[in-house]
């Protein structure tokens, strides 16, 4: 089942860096008492990805804030190592926290998740983008068939 707007997310521990070592976050404690742009992407450094997804949420930033945003949070079923290194290559530092659902417990749980074997990349995200108040689900927006159109940075901050 797929999460849908008014629900509360699952519980699930991420990995972020914290002081270059891997550290576990809980999705209470990440959203609690915040509104977040979250967003997943397939694969850290992939096309789309790296030259659309990410930059237009790096890009947006600070209108996202002004909308009333506290944070914006980058996930994708990759490792955190690899995310960190994604972050540092797209100069994320202070726009966008880049978190790892390295085994996919957070996406499978949201019902998000996707088949990429046949790219030679097992389990994935779908490609997603949500506003999340204390929570619960306000907006969300997922892409039915790989494109890039409902989760770009623009169309979140035009729902704000």
């Amino acid at each position: 089942m797929t999460i849908k707007v008014g629900d509360k997310l699952p519980a699930a521990i991420l990995i972020r860096m914290d002081g270059g070592a891997p550290a576990p976050i809980d999705t209470g404690d990440l959203f609690a008492g915040k509104t977040v742009a979250l967003f997943a992407v397939p694969g850290a450094f992939t096309p789309t990805c790296s030259t659309r997804h990410l930059p237009g949420f790096v890009e947006l930033a600070d209108a996202l804030r002004v909308k009333g945003v506290d944070e914006i949070v980058c996930l994708s079923v990759n490792d955190v190592f690899v995310m960190n290194a994604w972050g540092e290559a797209q100069s994320v530092k202070g726009k966008v926290s880049m978190l790892a659902d390295g085994n996919g417990d957070f996406t499978k749980a949201l019902g998000l998740e996707m088949d990429a074997g046949r790219y030679g990349m097992g389990l994935r995200s779908r490609r997603y983008s949500m506003l999340v108040e204390n929570g619960t689900v306000k907006r969300l927006n997922v892409e039915d068939d790989g494109s890039f159109n409902v989760s770009s940075a623009e169309y979140l901050l035009q729902q704000l």
